[in-house]
C-alpha cells in the first residue's frame, strides 16, 4: 500500500525538522534530505505500530484518508503570516 502525505520542513538551529501534516508525525536530521528520509521511516513505523494495535483504520479516517489511500482536502500552501495585535490586558 502506498500512502500520500504532505510534508513541511523547517530549520531549528542546525537541525532540519520534517513534519507529515495529515498524520502529525515529525522527525529530524542534519540536512533537509536526512530529515525527509527519517520522516518516511517514522511514518512507516507509526503506521505499522497502529496496525499492530488495531487502530490504523481509525487513525487514517481521522486524518482524512479514504479507501483509495488519498487524503481529503489538498494542502495548497504553508506560509508565515504577520498580524499586528494590540493586547492591552496581556501581562509581560
Amino acid at each position: 500500500m502506498d500512502i500520500l502525505f504532505t510534508t513541511r520542513v523547517f530549520k531549528e538551529g542546525r537541525t532540519y525538522v520534517a513534519h507529515a501534516l495529515e498524520l502529525d508525525v515529525s522527525s529530524c536530521g542534519g540536512t533537509k534530505e536526512k530529515a525527509l528520509a527519517n520522516l518516511k521511516e517514522a511514518v512507516r513505523l507509526f503506521l505499522e505500530e497502529a496496525e499492530k494495535m488495531g487502530s490504523l483504520k481509525q487513525i487514517l479516517q481521522e486524518a482524512g484518508y479514504s479507501k483509495s489511500g488519498k487524503p481529503g482536502p489538498e494542502f495548497i500552501s504553508v506560509q508565515r503570516v504577520t498580524l499586528p495585535v494590540s493586547l492591552t490586558h496581556a501581562k509581560a
